[in-house]
């Protein structure tokens, strides 16, 4: 999948002179951010809903190990 983003000129500059010190693309670093963000953003909608609804179902340490659909 592709997307377009739009940086402004001091965050495009600073991407740019990150991936040329480091030799590696600036899309790798657009990825890493993305995902990095993405899971903390995930963690943090889970517990909101978690402090949203108590009752809801608690998980054992054996399936968030597997990782199982936890919200399904």
């Amino acid at each position: 999948m592709s997307i377009t983003i739009r940086l402004d000129s001091v965050l495009k500059k600073r991407l740019h002179k990150l991936a040329k010190q480091t030799g590696r693309t600036k899309s790798s670093f657009v990825r890493q951010a993305l995902e990095e963000k993405l899971d903390d953003l995930e963690d943090l909608y889970v517990a909101e809903r978690r402090l949203e609804q108590p009752e809801s179902k608690n998980w054992s340490l054996e399936q968030l190990e597997r990782r199982d659909d936890l919200e399904g």
